[in-house]
């Protein structure tokens, strides 16, 4: 569980203070002075493996100027037994690290050590986190949005996972309220046609028009015949939608297994109403003040709430006072909860009832506005909203075919369905595609690019690194040559430029995978995996292996073998296959 750059940081902070200490009993320094400044990778190589500015933070409290003060530190600096090699200064005083030997062996050790495995961390701390993803309607076929909120989440839960979090996968089901009832009603509009004629009866204009529902009618009508015509409406309907409901939701199931996702609980949205637990929420929103009546239905004052979360937050009076902010309807004047009460009651649900720390829901952008209000409605209940509903709000996806933007599914007439795309793409495509760019920029999925098998498609190209790979180890092991262990490989043997990029790439995985689920965007793995594949690619065309000295081979191939591990690591965490032949 060891992050070599981090550790290879604290080294320097440790090297600069025993500098420093060193120099105040020499006399060179004054005591007394806190160390500050930081340390940080230099972009060009060529300014070292790290640099520290600890010499032009200090130069105003020891009133010296910069390079005084790191010249003396760099005079009473031991880097004896240490991973670096040398300390130079640079500039108006910095003083930059030269990795030695020992830390490019150490990052292959550490790879060999952790195995699939390497990357992990605690810094997660335990958390329970549960990440709500996908979560659409059971009215119709997934489409293009839910298919790029599948993988973002799916992806996410598993970085979140390898950081140290207690992860829980969920979708929450909304078979409940108007959408449903709509549903019902588009069948029943179908069911009628059947039974009366096309013509005979009109289709409602809001209903749902894809050509499932008219399967759907066709399917109950081949189950009932017209046992249902005459029934009472509130029967046929509630007898409508649980038949469509019954059928869709096994459909999205198995769509999102083909998809590589498995959710650990699928939540129904109806549990919560014939629990009670909406109207109990909505009570104790009652209870602690925060709703009132008008025109005979229930209020909650969202206007008020937020104004204590922006306040909260360091907005001034003078902001707040400015923001266009309205109340929300919990309960209409029929007696019905909104959506709104029902996702508030949910939310409560993880938080207050199942003990997550943190919720974590994907969206689409088109919700931004509802963040606020919900993360100020679980304030009101004393739930800490504003940090403990976390909302990744996701862009469009632009499905693109010979440079032009495909809009319609010829099935449906509605957008292209997720079904319908895994029956052009593969599924690593669509996975490594949607989680290409972070959520919060729209993705150009190209379906002539995904099926490409050349470099210019991401995927195959991070693919096709590790299969080449995979190849080279089979074929020195037929002639003898297995992949040494970490304690056997001469690692001060590889001093090219390209083996030294790749080990300091290979060592940035734990730091990448911390980074992603800090700031939730799991598209940095995408990145990652390029950038490694890259350097892996340029590593092999500059740099020898079979042929060459032993020691030499032996070190190089252990460097592709650690390359290849790396990749299967991060290509599992998105779960994307790792294949050894192309």
């Amino acid at each position: 569980m060891a992050n070599l750059i981090q550790s290879a940081k604290a080294q320097v902070s440790q090297l600069t203070a025993q500098a420093y200490e060193a120099a105040v009993a020499a006399g060179v320094l004054p005591a007394g002075v806190e160390l500050k400044g930081s340390v940080e990778i230099p972009k060009d190589p060529q300014n070292g493996d790290y640099a520290s500015s600890v010499a032009m933070a200090g130069a105003k409290a020891m009133k010296m100027a910069p390079r005084a003060i790191a010249q003396a530190l760099v005079d009473h600096m031991d880097l004896a037994g240490t991973i670096f090699s040398s300390v130079e200064i640079a500039g108006p005083g910095f003083l930059n690290f030269r990795l030695g030997h020992k830390w490019y062996g150490d990052v292959l050790a550490e790879i060999e050590k952790e195995g699939p495995l390497y990357g992990q961390s605690d810094e997660g701390h335990g958390e329970k986190v549960m990440v709500e993803f996908v979560s659409a309607n059971p009215t119709g076929p997934m489409h293009m949005g839910n298919a790029r909120g599948g993988v973002l989440g799916d992806t996410l839960a598993n970085i979140l996972q390898r950081d140290g979090c207690d992860t829980w996968k969920e979708f929450y089901v909304n078979d409940a309220g108007n959408q449903i009832h709509k549903f019902a009603v588009s069948i029943e509009a179908r069911y009628f046609q059947i039974l009366k004629g096309e013509d005979a009866v009109p289709f409602p204009e809001d209903g749902y028009h894809g050509d499932d529902i008219k399967e759907l009618a066709q399917a109950f009508y081949a189950a009932h015949g017209d046992s249902y015509a005459d029934a009472d409406e509130q029967t046929r309907l509630d007898a409508l939608a649980a038949f469509g409901l019954r059928t869709n939701i096994p459909k999205m199931k198995a769509d999102l297994l083909r998809y590589g996702i498995e959710y650990d609980e699928w939540f129904f949205e109806s549990s919560l109403h014939e629990s009670g637990y909406v109207a109990e929420t909505v009570g104790l929103l009652t209870e602690k003040g925060w709703t009132y009546e008008k025109d005979g239905a229930l209020w909650l004052n969202t206007t008020q709430l937020l104004k204590n979360k922006y306040l909260a937050e360091g907005k001034s009076q003078k902001q707040v006072d400015k923001l266009d902010l309205k109340d929300d309807v919990l309960c209409r004047a029929n007696g019905f909860y909104t959506y709104f009460a029902a996702d508030i009651a949910y939310h409560r649900n993880k938080l207050e009832v199942r003990g997550f720390d943190k919720t974590v829901d994907v969206w689409g952008a088109d919700h931004h506005g509802h963040v606020a209000r919900l993360q100020a409605a679980l304030d009101g209940l004393g739930l800490d909203g504003s940090h403990r509903l976390i909302v990744v709000l996701m862009q469009l996806v632009n499905l693109l075919q010979d440079g032009q933007p495909v809009r319609m599914s010829k099935r449906s007439g509605k957008a292209i369905a997720l079904h319908d795309l895994l029956d052009e793409v593969s599924v690593d495509a669509a996975r490594y595609f949607f989680n290409s760019r972070s959520a919060t920029s729209p993705v150009d999925f190209d379906l002539d690019l995904a099926v490409r098998e050349d470099s210019e498609n991401p995927v195959y190209y991070v693919q096709y690194a590790h299969a080449r790979i995979c190849t080279l180890i089979h074929r020195l092991a037929e002639e003898g040559h297995a992949v040494p262990k970490a304690a056997d490989t001469h690692a001060e043997l590889m001093t090219t430029e390209e083996e030294t990029t790749l080990i300091r790439t290979l060592a940035r995985l734990p730091e990448e995978i911390h980074a992603a689920a800090r700031d939730y965007d799991p598209s940095r793995i995408n990145r990652y995996l390029t950038e490694l594949a890259g350097d892996f690619h340029r590593f092999y065309g500059a740099c020898r292996i079979k042929g060459e000295e032993p020691a030499i081979l032996a070190a190089r191939l252990k460097l592709a073998d650690s390359v290849r591990s790396v990749l299967a690591n991060g290509l599992g965490l998105l779960g994307v296959t790792a294949p050894e032949k192309m």
